[in-house]
């Protein structure tokens, strides 16, 4: 059996504590979250918050500092985050899923990695590249984008096939590609500026290259099913897939309700041009609300409860199943498109008021489609779930990485 010990600062659950930081950051991110538009990366005061609060630390083992939240804590703090700012709450859910590597590393390598105030690691997801076994590790060279929180991280990942030292590709028992995830300091690669887009400017998700670059065996760590971590943790058997799935959801959630707020206080004063009344007093608008709010609560609802179900079960069974792995990515999946829904219904309720970047409706209309836009938002996401429930194999790669 795994350990579950709920951990409690000053009588509360952690989760609670870091809800309350997150909750009392908000103002700071508030007034920071035009500039972090501009920068398009977290400015370093907004940085230096983050860090002193351990909002880094969420998802790191007990062993190194972290709080080891479990899934169903997790979200609500990545959601209340992305209330105020969908980028600095993006990047803190690529950069706690990134320190859950931790868990299967070595203690002197997590510790070297991890064990600083500032050990924050980015990565982006498989590119066209290649890893050569080679005397005490491997030779690396490639190339991998959407690297989230690049900027700020000092060392970064890259998930890669492995070869051996002729080029031959080495392969798992069952014949599949051999997959590890590389870590290295980011001074020993190249970064380039690639993130001009439209949503989730702040996030600084750039390119990066390495090019014959060792990095020692100490250093990666096995992807897949077969991986085991050294950590006891119950949030271990969970794996970073579905942990990047639910904490991305949680983002759309607090993005969406974040426009919900904003436009409950505008209609409280707003008359539109030709009426007589505030937007508040119509019965469409009235309506709209109403459902709105209910996408998102019923969303947040769904996803919360399977996280707590899928941990309580577990407990009891030291591991997931593939119906656990489906209930999460649907949960997730459907909870960022029912965000979306609410934050369209509501930018266009809410007039010509929505188009100007002076209110809080613009940027927060491109961040959420930035965020279905990407991988954890695919429609095809539900043509897997769909094929696991029909008792077919899943053809999409939806519980990799």
């Amino acid at each position: 059996m795994r350990s579950t010990i709920t951990e409690v600062e000053d009588g509360e659950p952690l989760g609670a504590v870091y809800l309350k930081r997150a909750r009392e950051l908000g103002p700071e991110l508030a007034v920071a979250a035009a500039d972090i538009e501009r920068r398009r990366e977290l400015p370093e005061p907004i940085i230096e918050s983050l860090v002193e609060h351990g909002f880094f630390r969420l998802l790191l083992p007990r062993s190194l500092g972290g709080a080891e939240l479990p899934p169903a804590a997790y979200v609500p703090v990545i959601e209340e985050i992305a209330r105020h700012d969908a980028s600095t709450a993006w990047c803190l859910g690529q950069a706690c899923g990134c320190s859950m590597t931790a868990a299967y590393l070595s203690p002197q390598a997590a510790h070297e990695i991890f064990g600083g105030p500032r050990g924050i690691v980015a990565w982006g997801p498989p590119g066209p590249a290649e890893a050569r076994i080679a005397p005490g590790g491997y030779q690396l060279s490639g190339t991998w984008s959407f690297a989230s929180g690049s900027h700020h991280a000092n060392w970064l990942g890259a998930h890669v096939a492995i070869l051996g030292e002729d080029g031959s590709p080495r392969l798992r028992p069952d014949g599949s590609p051999m997959f590890r995830t590389l870590l290295f300091p980011k001074m020993s690669v190249v970064m380039t500026d690639t993130w001009h887009v439209i949503g989730l400017r702040g996030t600084g998700s750039d390119t990066y290259q390495a090019d014959h670059l060792f990095v020692p065996e100490d250093h990666s760590v096995e992807r897949g099913a077969d991986a085991k971590p050294r950590e006891p943790g119950l949030l271990y058997a969970f794996g970073s897939s579905n942990i990047y799935s639910a904490g991305f959801a949680g983002v759309a959630l607090g993005i969406a309700r974040g426009v919900a707020e904003a436009f409950i206080d505008l209609a409280r004063d707003k008359i539109p041009r030709g009426a007589r009344r505030t937007l508040r007093d119509n019965n469409v608008i009235q309506a709209q609300v109403a459902q709105s709010v209910a996408c998102i609560d019923a969303a947040r609802a769904f996803l919360l409860r399977s996280l707590n179900e899928i941990w309580s079960e577990a407990e009891r069974t030291d591991r997931l199943s593939l119906n656990h792995h489906t209930t999460i990515r649907l949960a997730s999946t459907w909870a960022i498109h029912q965000a979306r829904e609410a934050v369209d219904t509501l930018y266009h309720a809410a007039g010509a008021t929505a188009i100007f970047e002076e209110n809080p409706f613009e940027r927060r209309f491109r961040d959420i489609h930035a965020v279905v836009q990407q991988y954890q938002g695919r429609q095809a996401h539900f043509e897997a779930v769909g094929q696991a429930l029909l008792g077919l194999e899943p053809k999409s790669t939806m519980f990799t990485f």
